[in-house]
């Protein structure tokens, strides 16, 4: 197994700060030093993966590890990951003996043994998804009663559920959305070189699978007249709205690292005149995090403008969902 040298590199390539020798980390935005080279690794990995090379793929993955800090998520995915890839290679070269069901369903049989191994249910349907989504709907079943309870619970799971789909078409690793009942819901994933336009789409995916639900309670509501749809519509137009402020660990924060200054400034202005637009006063908390952004030092390299017009499509849509339903604020 061969590893790589680390390349010698004196300023960060996304902030242009200067770097000690050796440095694997920028000091100031955090940012992996040697993340082009990453990502040029991850790719051949995954070549290697689909090509059903797998032991090569595991060699690919962990010379990967000397450009990553010996304890950081990624080089533990890494280990992990390669570990995995081992035990897969040493699966597929064991003869297997055949499943008695595959040869008495005769053309179900292969059907009959995945669904007998559950491995396929299991991957969908993980323990701690389950768990932590049966306590979700429960807290919000007590506190605004079943229907509304188990329809908000629902909303939060396609928001979760647009980042998990978003990061695996891009072939990233994910786990199944997990719920923290009262507080919200997260999807961890691997981002191993992954870039902050990529990073900034993929938080952007959640808002906009968000918008499409709250868009299709809307509709139910103007064809049915039921409240209990325009109230699901605004609160999920509402909810994903704050989940767009760019600040900390939302979406909308993790979205506005690839924007520029300019950028930011008219992520500014526009907020404020959606909140001029639509007389919700959600927007003006967005707007007051894009001011904060704009003094902020986690500037990126380059600008971003195709992001811009995703945030601000998502954002306008997510108004329009609010302008159309009665109410006010979250709609209950």
């Amino acid at each position: 197994m061969s590893t790589l040298t680390p390349q010698l590199i004196s300023r960060c390539p996304r902030c242009a700060q200067d770097l000690n020798p050796g440095a694997l980390v920028c000091e100031r935005c955090s940012a992996l030093v040697h993340s082009e080279q990453l990502a040029q690794v991850t790719a051949h990995a995954k070549y290697l993966e689909q090509a059903g090379e797998l032991l090569k793929a595991r060699d690919a993955w962990l010379s990967a590890l000397p450009l990553l800090p010996a304890h950081s998520s990624q080089a533990d995915w890494i280990r992990n990951h390669a570990h995995a890839l081992e035990q897969d290679a040493a699966t597929i070269q064991v003869p297997k003996q055949e499943n008695p069901w595959a040869r008495k369903l005769g053309p179900l049989g292969p059907v009959a043994v995945v669904l007998a191994k559950g491995k396929t249910l299991l991957a969908l349907l993980k323990l701690n998804f389950l768990l932590s989504l049966a306590g979700f709907i429960a807290v919000y079943w007590a506190i605004w009663g079943a229907k509304f309870g188990i329809g908000f619970a629902v909303l939060i799971l396609v928001h979760e559920m647009g980042h998990f789909i978003d990061i695996k078409r891009r072939g990233l690793p994910a786990d199944m959305p997990v719920f923290l009942p009262g507080l919200g819901a997260y999807v961890r994933w691997q981002g191993l070189g992954v870039s902050l336009e990529t990073r900034a789409a993929i938080s952007l995916a959640g808002p906009f699978a968000g918008w499409i639900s709250a868009a299709i309670c809307a509709l139910i509501y103007l064809k049915t007249g039921n409240g209990l749809w325009a109230a699901l519509a605004r609160a999920g137009a509402w909810l994903n709205i704050l989940n767009l402020i760019p600040i900390w660990a939302l979406d909308g924060g993790q979205a506005a690292a690839a924007l520029s200054r300019i950028e930011r400034a008219v992520l500014l202005t526009a907020s404020l005149v959606l909140w001029w637009l639509f007389r919700e006063n959600v927007f003006f908390l967005v707007a007051l995090g894009a001011a904060w952004r704009l003094f902020t030092k986690d500037l990126p390299p380059k600008s971003s403008p195709r992001i811009l017009a995703y945030f601000l499509w998502v954002l306008a849509g997510l108004g329009c969902v609010m302008r159309l339903m009665p109410g006010e604020g979250f709609g209950r």
